[in-house]
């Protein structure tokens, strides 16, 4: 393994933080919700490759990026999160928040003025 590098464990699990919920509970319902919160709390944590902020604030940036490529689709969700377990990087920048590490922030689900 390389320095550095925590292994992948996806038994670990990090709760969201209430505001990585409010965005998941926007875009997802029922069933769909429970997916989405187990997915991003199972394999968009601990696990992620060279992250130091690994409790459920330190996570939204990355967890925020993820959902906004989803546009609430469960299945871009998964490819999404897949892509931030190789190079989480990728989904900031392919988000929008590459360049702006608190653009995550103003960014909610379906409000116009966020992207």
């Amino acid at each position: 393994m390389e320095r550095g590098a925590r292994p992948s464990d996806r038994s670990s699990r990090t709760p969201l933080s209430p505001e990585t919920q409010r965005r998941v509970d926007a875009f997802f319902m029922g069933a769909a919700r429970d997916r989405a919160t187990e997915q991003l709390a199972t394999r968009c944590g601990a696990n992620l490759p060279l992250w130091v902020e690994t409790d459920p604030r330190g996570l939204e940036r990355i967890r925020f990026a993820a959902l906004k490529l989803s546009r609430g689709d469960l299945a871009e969700l998964a490819r999404a999160v897949a892509i931030a377990e190789v190079d989480w990087r990728d989904v900031l920048v392919a988000a929008g928040f590459g360049h702006d590490p608190r653009a995550h922030e103003r960014w909610f689900p379906g409000e116009p003025s966020s992207g």
